[in-house]
């Protein structure tokens, strides 16, 4: 006997995904700007050792507990847009989700530079053989890692922006100039990723750039809560494919 699952609507799906872009967002700012800012002293990995060491458990929650979560919120974000997108174009709508997870994965293994700072702290018999600058020194060079980690983390991100805006604008049920954003905003992650890891006198995002991402990334969400999907336009879609 077959039990018959309940689907949720495409309106919920919307809801869904528009509170967890909300997640990822409070949650990166704290991960990503608040909390780095408390304890790294750019020029000084003395000062930074010392805060980080003074603080290990704001450090440790702030950071790696903060990251986590937006990593679990990643997946289902994933999983979620992909449903909400099946209906334009189900190959570009998978691609678009392994592209965002591949992304997370390299996040997800790129939390091991923060706790190689947290094992060096800590202190330990392989610890021993260091001197206190030699510390400080491996500290920064972890940190530095982690940074640049997350930017090769985003270049795995670019192709599902861009896709993203490609489904929005051929979706009809959500708005057009929200994905035209979105691909905006997918090529100034290209440039700023080319940028950071091609370019060595490159070490800034420019604030054009900074705001083009951020208009797209603020819009589509709130768009997502506040009108969710047109449940006409869902609907013709979702039988296009279906009798395709």
């Amino acid at each position: 006997m077959k039990t018959k699952v309940n689907e949720l609507s495409p309106s919920a799906y919307a809801r869904i995904a528009g509170v967890l872009y909300l997640i990822i967002t409070v949650a990166a700012i704290f991960a990503h700007f608040v909390i780095p800012e408390q304890f790294i002293v750019p020029g000084d990995a003395a000062a930074t050792t010392a805060n980080i060491t003074s603080s290990e458990s704001l450090f440790r929650v702030g950071t790696i507990g903060m990251e986590l979560i937006i990593l679990l919120s990643e997946i289902v974000l994933s999983v979620v847009l992909y449903i909400l997108f099946k209906p334009v174009n189900k190959t570009l709508s998978l691609l678009a989700a392994v592209s965002r997870i591949a992304m997370t994965t390299i996040h997800g293994l790129n939390l091991l530079n923060y706790y190689f700072v947290l094992q060096l702290l800590q202190g330990g018999d392989y610890v021993s053989v260091f001197g206190p600058e030699q510390v400080n020194a491996l500290v920064t060079l972890f940190l530095d890692a982690h940074s640049i980690g997350f930017t090769i983390g985003i270049a795995f991100l670019i192709p599902h922006v861009l896709i993203l805006g490609y489904l929005i604008v051929k979706s009809g049920y959500f708005p057009k100039v929200l994905g035209i954003l979105f691909v905006a905003a997918g090529i100034g992650y290209l440039l700023d990723t080319i940028g950071l890891l091609l370019v060595p006198s490159y070490t800034t995002t420019p604030g054009l750039i900074a705001m083009v991402i951020a208009i797209a990334e603020i819009a589509f969400p709130i768009w997502l809560l506040v009108k969710g999907v047109n449940m006409d336009r869902w609907q013709n879609r979702t039988v296009a494919l279906e009798t395709a």
